[in-house]
């Protein structure tokens, strides 16, 4: 090899590695500073970008876990303030059961309504306050509510909003007014259908065989889940007759009661004679001479005693013909406020369904003034808990949701970090082991470069 002085061959080889032992050891120093594998794209542009990605990933579900955080401290708010509206319903029951009991004077049912309207007016100071993040969440001011649970569009939980205002608090009531006599007439056949207004459309009860309004009943309610309608017998019977005097002796029988008449008895002598007679009814005459009969069970009998038969003859009339028989109560069928209720079909009539009278019992127009208002309020009551109760397991559903997406987002946030921070973390371990390697080639290399940068010098020694 020939030796001159213009290039030294060594020393720029020995230059070239000593800058390279730099490159190694300035990016382990670096990597070892930062904590990161990945400083810059020079690093690994691939391993960025997927990096990247985990770290949208990871940040967007510890936001949606807080999210679902505040997902289940609403739920929480409104459930603690159905709580106390559910209390404030069961006095609002207690107070109308005892205001039916006879034993009340109006001046106690007075006192009783003025408690039921204050806790009519919590019930609605409760939904028109409840708050949460300065929102009102009891009043039907959020219709639906949608929680970010994902770090992607369409992660979502919707949850329904709610209304516990006194004015959504209560039932639509359908009564059939018509009452039935099944001793007397074939029933048990047709087609019933009733729609409730929840968006199931008509449903189909089965009623063929049916022998009394009690299976109706029976046979509407096991269709509840799907009508929203419920049905329940009413608490009496009342049928109004009109009559004429009696012209000749005759006996009846009430609930199996006899109750002899004479010729001469008028309107007044057969009301008085069928109250007289302890048979579990009550006679009353109108203005216009009618005699109602009522019953405070969902049923009662009238029939003759002898063989004329009631009501022929000239013995005396009730009604237009001969009315003898069992008249049942009508049928009350209880849906959700502000829903109509349809009933339809061939067995309409039969059960008393086709004169249906509808109205609207709300909580906000409760009373307990009366005893026939105060037994209206208890089923309304009794619905409005049902509501509230549906309201409160709904929320408690959301909030188990919740819980159970707030783990599952953890789990995924750590199994992302956790493969994020292979891709982008620093290997201590190795980044030290190459600091090490390359502090020694550095020192090597500047030893080497100084001895190749000598090499020139043994030029002088050949001019000597």
């Amino acid at each position: 090899m020939a030796l001159g002085i213009n290039t030294n061959v060594a020393s720029l080889s020995a230059q070239n590695q000593l800058s390279n032992s730099q490159k190694l050891n300035d990016q382990a120093l670096e990597r070892l500073s930062s904590g990161l594998r990945i400083n810059s794209a020079k690093d690994d542009a691939a391993g960025l970008a997927i990096s990247t990605r985990f770290s949208a990933q990871i940040s967007g579900l510890n936001v949606a876990q807080r999210n679902a955080n505040d997902g289940i401290s609403y739920a929480q708010t409104a459930e603690g303030a159905l709580g106390e509206i559910t209390n404030a319903l069961q006095r609002i029951r207690d107070l109308s059961v005892q205001s039916v009991n006879s034993t009340n004077s109006s001046s106690d049912r007075a006192a009783l309504d003025q408690e039921v309207t204050a806790l009519k007016d919590e019930v609605e100071r409760i939904s028109q306050s409840t708050q949460f993040n300065g929102q009102n969440i009891l009043d039907g001011t959020l219709a639906d509510l949608t929680f970010q649970v994902g770090a992607n569009e369409g992660q979502v939980i919707k949850v329904s909003g709610v209304d516990s205002r006194t004015s959504q608090l209560g039932a639509s009531v359908a009564t059939g007014t018509a009452v039935k006599d099944f001793s007397n007439t074939a029933d048990g056949t047709g087609d019933l259908t009733i729609d409730g207004g929840n968006g199931e459309g008509a449903i189909a009860v089965d009623v063929n065989g049916l022998t009394s309004l009690d299976q109706v009943v029976d046979a509407i309610n096991a269709k509840t889940e799907k009508t929203g309608v419920t049905a329940q017998r009413e608490a009496e019977v009342s049928q109004k007759f009109t009559i004429t005097d009696a012209t000749a002796a005759a006996t009846i029988k009430v609930n199996g009661t006899e109750i002899d008449l004479v010729s001469g008895d008028d309107e007044n002598d057969i009301a008085e004679k069928i109250n007289a007679a302890g048979a579990g009814v009550t006679a009353e005459v109108s203005a216009t001479n009618e005699i109602t009969i009522t019953s405070q069970d969902t049923k009662f009998t009238l029939t003759d005693a002898d063989a004329d038969g009631a009501g022929s003859g000239t013995a005396f009339i009730f009604g237009s013909a001969n009315q003898s028989g069992t008249y049942e109560s009508g049928i009350k069928l209880t849906g959700a406020v502000d829903n109509t209720i349809a009933v339809a079909g061939d067995a309409t009539a039969a059960y008393g369904l086709n004169t249906l009278t509808t109205s609207q019992s709300k909580l906000s127009t409760l009373s307990v003034a009366d005893p026939t208002s105060a037994a209206s309020a208890i089923t309304t009551v009794d619905f409005a808990l049902d509501q509230v109760n549906s309201l409160r397991a709904e929320l408690g559903a959301v909030q188990n949701r919740f819980e159970s997406t707030i783990s599952n987002i953890a789990s995924t946030s750590e199994n992302l970090s956790a493969a994020n921070s292979r891709i982008l973390d620093a290997d201590f371990a190795a980044e030290t082991a190459k600091l090490s390697k390359s502090q020694v080639l550095q020192q090597a290399g500047i030893s080497v470069l100084a001895q190749a940068n000598a090499r020139p010098q043994q030029v002088l020694s050949l001019l000597q």
